[in-house]
């Protein structure tokens, strides 16, 4: 069975997330960030950046998420275009997208504008700045297509849990209605409910009210 050393980030989620998805069966081990856990000698033998998550599928462990969507699209031959298509490279960008910029922008943002509000005013500054241009990227490969590509891709299974922190990033999605109809679309989906709940179901999805 496939092992899952996660927790309720959203990098965590996007793999337990594509684990539902894809119909896999998985055991998930809590590495609880907050009490150091991923600094533990155990899980720096699998994770040498001491990173999560983490998943072990036999002889096989892949660390940094991106890999691990690669790894399950792969092993399943699902929510990923054939290979060497210009669908599969174009799918495989917006996955580089989000993990060369979404992801750690918005973060940023999370620290700066929540976690440390009034500590680096500039820095606030910049980061939601730039938060605000990548979601008009977004909006707009959305404006003319359903999911990031024509069909659901694990490039949706990365995109969508950074996009759940809207609260945290001081973002009126609404301004954004392509990219509300998408991240909408797709919390109503059992796979996406299950794998948000994993490996504590401490929080609902966030839903945008009408006036967030």
């Amino acid at each position: 069975m496939i092992e899952l050393y996660t927790w309720t980030t959203p990098n965590g989620r996007k793999i337990s997330i594509a684990l539902e998805e894809m119909g896999l069966d998985y055991k998930t081990h809590q590495i609880d960030i907050r009490k150091g856990d991923q600094h533990a000698e155990e899980f720096v033998k699998i994770s040498p950046n001491h990173k999560l998550p983490v998943l072990v599928d036999g002889e096989n462990v892949v660390f940094e998420s991106g890999a691990i969507l690669l790894y399950l699209a792969d092993k399943t031959g699902k929510f990923i275009p054939a290979k060497n298509t210009p669908q599969f490279w174009e799918t495989v960008s917006w996955l580089m997208w989000q993990k060369a910029a979404f992801g750690p922008i918005l973060g940023q943002t999370h620290h700066f504008l929540t976690y440390h509000p009034g500590k680096a005013p500039f820095a606030a500054e910049h980061f939601s700045n730039t938060t605000a241009k990548l979601y008009e990227v977004l909006d707009l490969r959305l404006s003319n297509h359903e999911f990031i590509m024509d069909e659901l891709t694990i490039a949706d299974f990365a995109i969508w849990p950074w996009v759940a922190r809207f609260d945290r990033q001081k973002v009126d999605v609404s301004a954004y209605p392509n990219v509300r109809r998408w991240y909408e679309q797709l919390a109503k989906r059992d796979g996406f409910i299950k794998g948000y709940a994993q490996p504590l179901d401490v929080e609902a999805i966030p839903q945008i009210g009408s006036s967030s």
